[in-house]
């Protein structure tokens, strides 16, 4: 009778192992096994980390080994199980790996194929087939969409974090809850002592210190010590915790009416405003978005006011970036003046506070929210929907699209609800966030989202014009990589542009982004097919590059360039100036945010701007879905690259007053989890 030996792999995660009774059934092309019970006398089996092995004999030939069915029955209490993997040793001494990587809850079962890779076309068995198209048919049972706000990208249809799927629940949820991260964060920093003076204004910007003695550290000490220098406040819209929003200004706008009088003491090559825009020394940043958006109301104690500034940028002689010119909304006119450097002191600093604040607005719902949560989660909705864990895609993108849903589901109960956490200190609480969202849509486009084009398109691609612009070099080394590694995978599973046109499951998947996710706009230039390979490899490079370098550009920096309140503002309780020489420092600091609307942005972007525990970095795939060796060989090739990139960064940045590390590949998380 044959014989095979069975290893079983349980997840190493808390709650992963299980006393329930497990069996295992084996399908094979002459036949299918009884169930067996995997068991060992006297041996407590699928404990947390274990790997254990069983000899299961059959009583015929089974033939070729094409499905493993587990069943998972109860024993005293139900509890969950993480399967990781099976092992198969044949009985002509062969091994065949199972991957799962899945949750078994309750009284379930599961059915794994082996793991090789296939598409669609290459599976000819019928009960092959018939596994493939029943694991989706479940799955786009489980994983709905649905609509949060109208206008937002397509969400997962579950009201909190427990109505999730098990596979694509945390580990913990308290490692999530906001509500708690929030809290302890404000403990540990010690600035909780300060809550009970919520409304108070701080004394002067001396007094903000007071809750920054535990946050500092080397780029926060020198933001603290160097923000109200015109070069601190250039530097930001290169390097800092935004750096999307600057473009080379090619036409001064009308609704600018600044002039070379105006800013003649601010240029440095004896030529006028206009022959400086044409010889591309004049950078141009725009918060237009914030025109008309609604201020916080939700605490009737304290007004709060947003502002829509320009902010004109110039390239000095040194190759530096600094503002010569704010306007502080869009429409010009006696009481919306342009505010220059050469202007009494407070009222330029004050405006560039506003300046500050706006880009903090922009940067927390627009360029962090919706351009990398909100997309990543639509990648990951649809990639469950429509892609069997069989199949190629699948197994390249599930790595980077881990927690994302989950981080999400718990912000959209927690953070950015109605009189949720992000209402206590934002002036874009209350409603103005959501609004943001609903507008910025319009300019979401697939284009955007590829990282050359996206640089290329503000004019800011060439490295000789505008050096120290380390967000876009280190950016373009990582897309590389990414899209190599890409390119190498597509090469191994699709032989022709043929296959990939005729990969149905691909075209549904990325069918599934554009209708849902980008709600069918024409104008977002999203495919709605992918016809050849080398798109097919672009396609990939955005879904990862998204969820991984450009989060991490974005996210983790916030704890190193907001912390200094004055530096980003989360919220403004006077409106604008409006005529000059009027500013005191007394009325900036009562403009500021209060003592206790200060300790909760504090407590916020220090918590944002941790890793989760057993972070993955990119190019970490512990999980092993694929199981051929030229995909490892690519992934081993990927990870040099990335390593590369590492040792650049790391030589560039030790003659660097201000290192810039965020894209460094061993800090970039491998999906949007935080």
């Amino acid at each position: 009778m044959p014989s095979y030996t069975v290893t079983v792999a349980t997840g190493s995660q808390w709650f992963a192992g299980t006393d329930d009774y497990i069996y295992l059934s084996l399908v094979g092309s002459e036949g299918c096994s009884e169930k067996h019970l995997l068991d060992k006398p006297f041996y407590n089996d699928f404990e947390r980390g274990a790997v254990d092995s069983y000899d299961v004999t059959v009583d015929e030939e089974l033939g070729e080994i094409q499905l493993v069915k587990i069943e998972k029955r109860k024993y005293w209490l139900h509890d969950d199980w993480y399967l990781k993997y099976i092992t198969l040793k044949m009985p002509c001494g062969d091994y065949i790996e199972f991957p799962c990587y899945r949750w078994i809850t309750g009284e379930g079962e599961i059915v794994l194929r082996d793991g090789r890779a296939k598409l669609a076309c290459d599976d000819q068995i019928h009960i092959l087939k018939q596994h493939r198209r029943k694991e989706l048919d479940t799955r786009q049972k489980q994983y709905r969409w649905m609509e949060w706000n109208p206008g937002f990208p397509l969400s997962i249809d579950a009201k909190c974090h427990k109505d999730l799927p098990r596979d694509i629940q945390f580990d913990s949820e308290k490692g999530v809850d906001f509500v708690l991260n929030y809290s302890r964060a404000m403990e540990n920093l010690f600035i909780n002592r300060f809550m009970h003076m919520f409304q108070s204004s701080w004394s002067d910007f001396a007094d903000f210190e007071k809750i920054f003695v535990k946050i500092s550290n080397t780029i926060s000490e020198r933001v603290m010590n160097h923000w109200q220098e015109d070069l601190m406040f250039g530097y930001q819209f290169l390097n800092g915790c935004n750096p999307v929003l600057i473009q080379r200004c090619t036409k001064l706008p009308e609704k600018l009416p600044v002039t070379t009088e105006m800013v003649e003491c601010s240029l440095e090559r004896q030529l006028t405003l206009e022959q400086e825009v044409e010889q591309g020394n004049i950078f141009i940043v725009d918060f237009e978005l914030l025109d008309g958006i609604d201020a916080n109301k939700t605490d009737p104690c304290t007004l709060q006011f947003l502002a829509a500034p320009i902010c004109l940028l110039y390239k000095n002689l040194a190759n530096k970036i600094v503002p010569i010119a704010i306007q502080l909304n869009q429409i010009p006119g006696d009481e919306n003046p342009i505010f220059l450097p050469s202007d009494a002191k407070y009222d330029w600093l004050l405006a560039k506070i506003w300046v500050r604040s706006s880009d903090f607005h922009i940067h927390q719902t627009i360029t962090h929210l919706l351009r990398t949560h909100l997309v990543s989660e639509v990648f990951g909705i649809a990639l469950y929907r429509q892609l069997p864990a069989v199949h190629p895609i699948f197994k390249l993108l599930v790595a980077h699209v881990r927690f994302t849903i989950a981080i999400n589901t718990k912000a959209r109960e927690q953070l950015i609800c109605e009189y949720g956490l992000f209402d206590k200190a934002n002036a874009t609480g209350g409603g103005g966030h959501v609004q943001m969202v609903q507008r910025a849509m319009q300019d979401l486009t697939y284009t955007s989202l590829c990282f050359p084009e996206a640089i290329k398109a503000r004019g800011m691609d060439s490295t000789e014009d505008i050096p120290h612009y380390f967000y876009r070099d280190d950016g373009l080394l990582v897309w590389e990589a990414i899209k190599t590694f890409t390119a190498e995978v597509v090469g191994i599973y699709y032989k022709s542009d043929q296959v990939v046109v005729e990969d149905q499951e691909l075209q549904d998947f990325v069918n599934d982004v554009y209708v849902y996710g980008m709600r069918g706009k024409k104008t977002s230039g999203f495919p709605k097919s992918i016809k050849t390979r080398e798109k097919l490899s672009e396609y990939l490079t955005v879904v990862i590059f998204t969820a991984s370098a450009q989060h991490a550009a974005v996210n983790f920096g916030q704890y190193d360039w907001c912390s200094w309140i004055p530096n980003a503002p989360p919220t403004m309780r006077a409106p604008p100036p409006t005529a000059k020489g009027v500013v005191t420092i007394e009325q900036i600091v009562d403009t500021l945010p209060d003592r206790g609307r200060s300790c909760w942005h504090l407590g916020a972007v220090w918590a944002l701007s941790q890793f989760q525990e057993n972070e993955l970095f990119l190019g970490m795939y512990p999980e092993e879905h694929f199981i051929e060796k030229p995909v490892k060989e690519a992934m081993a090739r990927f990870r040099k690259n990335l390593d590369t990139i590492v040792s650049v960064i790391a030589e560039r940045n030790k003659k660097k007053k201000l290192p810039y590390y965020y894209l460094s590949p061993d800090r970039i998380p491998n999906s949007v989890a935080i």
